[in-house]
């Protein structure tokens, strides 16, 4: 029993350390970004550290490219093996947080049968998803009908924050970005 005191307080040590370690200069968690997911929980963007992210950036009622993107971040998790696949978190945030409200993200998720245990569908406020698409290299603007240009990747953060990779393939799978995931995972301390 004492053994087992003595290692949960050295988890807790470790987990603490981590958190207390400053950020890499180019982490995308260095962003105040206040995220709401699609279960209404709000968490800054800066608490998913700790655990690699497949991110990517979309809005609810694109009709083209979304629907291909949130395929394509299916397509690539599937493709890891279950372990791989356990160890990394999906993230896709709105262009359009104004649309893009709770319930609408909800819907989405539903429709798409987008598990909230491994999907997190997001919004931020407008300037905070302006400042994110910056960070992740990802353009976008919004055309006169209300919809959207822009970039369609998929972006592999590590557990700091630090872009490890980035596929613009969508619509099929990118082996080599599928690689990366598994290099990184493979590289990166469970915790």
């Amino acid at each position: 029993m004492k053994r087992l005191l003595s290692l949960l307080a050295m988890l807790l040590l470790l987990g603490s350390a981590r958190a207390a370690t400053p950020l890499p200069g180019d982490s995308v968690y260095n962003l105040s970004v206040q995220l709401t997911d699609q279960d209404g929980h709000r968490q800054k963007l800066a608490e998913r550290r700790g655990r690699p992210q497949l991110v990517t950036m979309f809005y609810t009622s694109c009709q083209m490219v979304c629907p291909m993107i949130i395929d394509s971040m299916r397509l690539t998790r599937n493709a890891l093996d279950p372990a791989t696949r356990a160890r990394i978190d999906l993230l896709a945030v709105s262009f359009d947080p104004v649309r893009d409200d709770v319930a609408t993200l909800r819907t989405y998720a539903d429709k798409r049968k987008l598990d909230s245990r491994i999907w997190t569908l997001a919004r931020a406020e407008p300037a905070q998803v302006r400042q994110l698409s910056g960070v992740l290299g990802l353009q976008y603007r919004q055309l006169p009908d209300k919809e959207f240009n822009h970039s369609s990747e998929l972006i592999l953060l590590d557990s700091d924050g630090r872009i490890a990779a980035r596929t613009t393939r969508i619509g099929k799978l990118d082996p080599a970005f599928v690689e990366a995931i598994r290099k990184l995972v493979a590289a990166t301390p469970q915790g």
